[in-house]
Parts: structure tokens; sequence; C-alpha cells
């Protein structure tokens, strides 16, 4: 017979969440300038708009900041839902 229980501790923890979270926290905060955090979490064409914006008028640095203190500020679940899960490019 199978052992279906489990303790607290031995249940798989979502760690690559947790560090997608967190490079791409300290990447757009970092190198937000040239769209790397987006490139980090599959986000290819919003990259190189982020580039574009950059080379044109200066505000990709801007964008990049943003992003990274918001990143660094949802929860791991709701950063894991809102951007790897639901794939929101922006903001």
């Amino acid at each position: 017979m199978e052992n279906t229980k489990t303790e607290h501790w031995n249940r798989p923890q979502r760690s690559e969440t947790e560090n997608k979270k967190i490079v791409a926290g300290i990447f757009a905060i970092l190198l937000g300038y040239l769209g790397i955090h987006k490139f980090y979490l599959g986000y290819t064409k919003e990259g190189i708009i982020q580039i574009l914006l950059t080379c044109l008028c200066g505000v990709g640095a801007l964008i990049g900041i943003i992003e990274g203190i918001i990143y660094l500020t949802k929860t791991d679940e709701d950063f894991y839902q809102t951007y790897q899960v639901g794939t929101k490019p922006w903001f």
C-alpha cells in the first residue's frame, strides 16, 4: 500500500518561482534599460521594445526600475501567477 501522507517539511517547494522573482527584480533594477528582465521572463518582444525606448528617449531605464520594485514587493505566489502563468508583460 502506498503512503500518500506527507509532512509539511517534505513537500516540494517552488524555489524556481522564488528565484525567478528575485533574479528578475534585480535584473530589472540594475539592467532594466536593456530589458534583460523581460528576456529572462520570456518576453522577447517586450524586451526589444524596452531597448528601443531606452535608445530613443531614455524612458526604458525608468520602466525597469519601477518594474524591479514591483517584482520584489509582490509575494512569490502573486509574482508567479501574474508574470509566469498569466504572462503579464508590463507593470
